[in-house]
């Protein structure tokens, strides 16, 4: 039997005055986290200049139901603050995980959006394809 040893959860910020960008490496679970969500509220929190905080998955192992926990209630505390969230670089098990719960297109809505904008965030997504940064705010 072989066991494979938990995959640490590292997390590496760059930092400009409007923008943060969370570089996400191992398992996004119950064991890991919350380090996400504490990384996240200090950005917000520290930076009243922030616009966008970019969550980027590339270097993102599995996630399980607290990994999507966390990432909903970052999503709240960044539409609070005003600041839009961007999921990066998702890996095609991610995008599952958020489409067949449905938070897919909450997540990557504008922060003032409507149930149309969150409609159209996603579909917005789609045609770009799953390798594209988050919804295109340029509209």
């Amino acid at each position: 039997m072989t066991t494979t040893p938990p995959s640490h959860l590292r997390l590496t910020t760059v930092d400009s005055e409007t923008t943060v960008r969370i570089e996400i490496q191992g398992d996004l679970d119950f064991d890991n986290a919350d380090q996400l969500l504490a990384t996240a509220n200090g950005k917000l929190a520290d930076n009243p200049h922030l616009l966008d905080l970019h969550l980027h998955f590339a270097g993102l192992g599995t996630t399980d139901s607290m990994g999507l926990s966390i990432l909903l209630m970052i999503r709240r505390r960044a539409t609070e603050a005003g600041v839009r969230l961007h999921l990066d670089e998702r890996p095609s098990a991610l995008d599952r995980m958020l489409r067949i719960t449905g938070t897919l297109a909450h997540l990557t809505a504008l922060p003032t959006g409507g149930a149309d904008d969150s409609a159209g965030a996603e579909e917005q997504h789609l045609r770009r394809g799953p390798g594209d940064a988050g919804p295109d705010h340029s509209a």
